[in-house]
This record gives structure tokens, sequence and C-alpha cells, in this order.
């Protein structure tokens, strides 16, 4: 398989980013504010994950 930190690095930032934003509209959409609560914690620490390794592999290929 082959790697793609570049695409991994991408994912990552809309997890972080995108996702919290579209339950926000949501839950503005809504009235109900558990979506956007509940949504949060989950994108940030799925966001961060991937975007952690994804530097790691961007600095790994550039050091080879």
């Amino acid at each position: 398989m082959k790697n793609n930190p570049k695409l991994g690095l991408f994912v990552s930032l809309f997890v972080l980013a995108g996702v919290p934003v579209i339950f926000l509209i949501t839950s503005l959409l809504t009235g109900e504010w558990n979506y956007l609560l509940y949504s949060v914690v989950p994108s940030f620490s799925a966001g961060l994950t991937g975007l952690m390794i994804s530097v790691q592999q961007i600095k790994k290929e550039q050091r080879i």
C-alpha cells in the first residue's frame, strides 16, 4: 500500500476543523446543542491523532 501523508494531512485537518463546523450548522438549524457538544471531543481526538501521524510521516520522508 502506498503512503500518502499529504492526503492524511488534508483528511486530519478536515476532521479537526470541518466536522465541528458541520455539527455547528446542524446545531444552529435544529437548536439541539448536544450535536455540537458530543462531536467536538471525538473530532479533536481523531484530528489531532491523524495530524501528528501525518506530520511525522512528512518529516520522515523529507529526511530520506
